[in-house]
């Protein structure tokens, strides 16, 4: 679920860029165009801000400092890459 979290979102974003430009202006202004956009935008932005405090309070308890990786994950691609990665990083034993 990682690999597609990461893949399928960022082909919407590279078809975004290829046709307005590398400026992320425009992109923050479509993605509230309409009330349906912006809740989707607030629907994300609380979901990876609760995602990473999830990670940090595990981090602190579990000393997993690999799981820290799906933070940068998160706010780089997005809710679809950084979730699922965590849950592998945390499925794994801690050593």
């Amino acid at each position: 679920l990682a690999i597609w979290g990461a893949i399928h979102p960022m082909w919407y974003f590279i078809q975004w860029f290829r046709a307005e430009g590398f400026a992320l202006a425009p992109m923050i202004e479509a993605w509230h165009a309409n009330a349906a956009t912006s809740g989707l935008v607030w629907d994300l932005t609380i979901a990876a801000i609760a995602l990473t405090l999830w990670i940090f309070a595990e981090v602190a308890v579990r000393r997993n400092w690999e799981a820290l990786l799906a933070i940068p994950a998160t706010y780089l691609v997005g809710v679809s890459f950084g979730l699922p990665l965590y849950l592998f990083l945390r499925s794994r034993p801690v050593v």
